[in-house]
Order: structure tokens, then sequence, then C-alpha cells
């Protein structure tokens, strides 16, 4: 027996409407193309699925027994359908974001705060992008969005840019360092540099500093989270460079002082690499649009 899902939706229509011409209408169909229908899907069958003495039309017990399939299956696919149309409108999807960055956190959540209360219904979640390699697995379609600093070409690949910001000195208002207008390379040399637990190639102090200049901090210590990195600045303990946002409290406050890097200030720019075909997404669209103006915000205190 060959059953498909218009059967169901025919014996369903027949059922709701009790005839043939009213269920007809419901179908979009003429009386004369669904009463042929029927009478080819009872061949297949083998049984009458109506008693068609009965007025309203009324199921046979065979045709019952398939109402009940009917019921319990047609409201999965109506329903599969309704998500494969927001899906083509955009209105639903998957947005796995994976982040290069420590600091990030500051302003993403900031972002997705907003990003969820217009597109509900897609599915978003976040994976530090520091035990496993981020592009990669943007080009696997593991994750959707990857947040960097550093563009690396692939094929099928967009670097969608966000915003620029400035790696930033920050030191307690006792250290000598806060006396200068501005931090060189060298004067990293008898400090203790206090840094993101990340590779030296995805910190800026390195690799737009330090490294060019060939120049070792004393010593570099690593810490998980920025409010501790700033609390260990506070107490002398160490110094770091942040990116400008993520110090927007400290600037007025008393115990710390910000300097740039270098005397021309060290610009860095912040991209949102996708897969080529997602970028034009609505709902994708939209987290870039949040992803050029929220931060701009917190860089402005």
């Amino acid at each position: 027996m060959h059953l498909e899902f218009r059967h169901l939706r025919t014996i369903r229509a027949i059922q709701q409407a009790g005839g043939l011409a009213r269920a007809a209408e419901m179908l979009n169909m003429t009386q004369s193309a669904l009463s042929h229908q029927v009478k080819g899907l009872e061949d297949q069958a083998g049984v009458e699925l109506f008693v068609r003495r009965s007025k309203p039309m009324r199921l046979s017990a065979a045709g019952l027994r398939m109402l009940k399939l009917a019921e319990r299956i047609l409201p999965e696919i109506d329903a599969l359908e309704e998500e494969f149309r927001a899906l083509k409108s955009g209105k639903t999807g998957r947005l796995h974001i994976a982040i290069e960055c420590h600091a990030c956190f500051d302003w993403l959540f900031l972002v997705l705060e907003q990003f969820r209360h217009a597109w509900p219904e897609v599915d978003v979640d976040i994976r530090a992008g520091l035990a496993f390699e981020a592009m990669p697995a943007l080009v696997r379609e593991e994750v959707d969005l990857v947040i960097s600093s550093d563009p690396v070409r692939l094929d099928g690949v967009v670097y969608n840019p966000l915003f620029d910001y400035h790696p930033t000195f920050v030191a307690s208002s006792q250290h000598p360092l806060a006396a200068k207008d501005w931090i060189g390379a060298e004067d990293f040399r008898d400090e203790i540099l206090i840094t993101y637990p990340v590779s030296r190639d995805k910190l800026d102090v390195f690799t737009e500093l330090l490294t060019p200049a060939r120049v070792e901090p004393r010593g570099q210590r690593p810490v998980e989270l920025t409010a501790v990195i700033l609390m260990l600045v506070g107490s002398n303990r160490g110094v770091s460079v942040l990116p400008d946002w993520v110090l927007r409290d400290v600037r007025s406050n008393a115990d710390y002082v910000t300097r740039p890097l270098g005397p021309e200030t060290i610009t860095r720019r912040l991209y949102a690499a996708t897969r080529e075909d997602d970028a034009t997404k609505p709902f994708m669209a939209h987290f870039l649009r949040l992803g050029r103006s929220e931060p701009v915000k917190l860089q402005r205190g």
C-alpha cells in the first residue's frame, strides 16, 4: 500500500467537513478529483474507508484507523513545514559563536541580550575558541561565527568588520610608569605582565609591540578573569594591556592609570568571521549590526 501525506489530509478533511463537497473546497480541488483520489486509496487498501450511505459521510472502521494515523502524523508534518518556512524567511536558525578573545565577553553578552529579544527562535550558544581550532570549526559548520582580530584567508569564509579598538596599558597609579605619557616596548623589560592564559600570537601586546621589538618582560602571569587582572594591577602586582572597552570603568578610578602603547596609538580591528552564505541571513545581519554599535558605547564609557 502506497500511502502519501495527501491521502492523510484527505481523510482528515472529509471527517472534518462531513462530505466530499466541503472537503474538496477545504483542499482546493474539485469534488470529482477528490472522489477519484478516495476511490484509488480504497483500491490500494482493499477496504472501504467511508460509509457512503450515511449523512454526513462517516468513516468506516478502517477509515477511523487511518484518521488516527493522520491525527498523529500531520501535526508533526505541519510543524516541520512551518519550521522550514521560518528558516527560509530567516526567523529561525542557529548562531553558535566561537571567541578567540577573553575580553570579548564584556560586550558580547550585551549584544546577545538585545539579540535574543529580536530573534527568540534562533538557537544561540557560545564556545570559547581557546580549547579548539575556531576557524577550521567554522569551515566544518561546527560553529557559525568566530570573533577574531586575526583574519586568515579561507575559502568560503568572509570577515565582517565590527569595530576598531586600542590595546591599552593599565597599571596602578602608584607605579613608576604612571608618570609617562605613553608606554614603549622597553618599558616592559622589568615588569610582570599579567595576561589572559592564551598563546602569545593571540595577545596584542606581543604581536603589536614586544615581539617586533624583541623585548621580553621580566615575567608573565596568566590570569583567566578580567576582574582578577584589574584587581592584581590595582594592587601593584604587575601591569597589563587590555582592549580599551574593558577599561571603561577604571579610567575615572584614582587607583589606576591607562596609557597608549607607543607614541602613535596602536589600533586593531575586530572581525566576525562567517561562512559566505550565512552573512546575509536576516538574524546574522542583525547580530553584526549590534556587534558594530554596542561595543563602541562601552569604549566611550
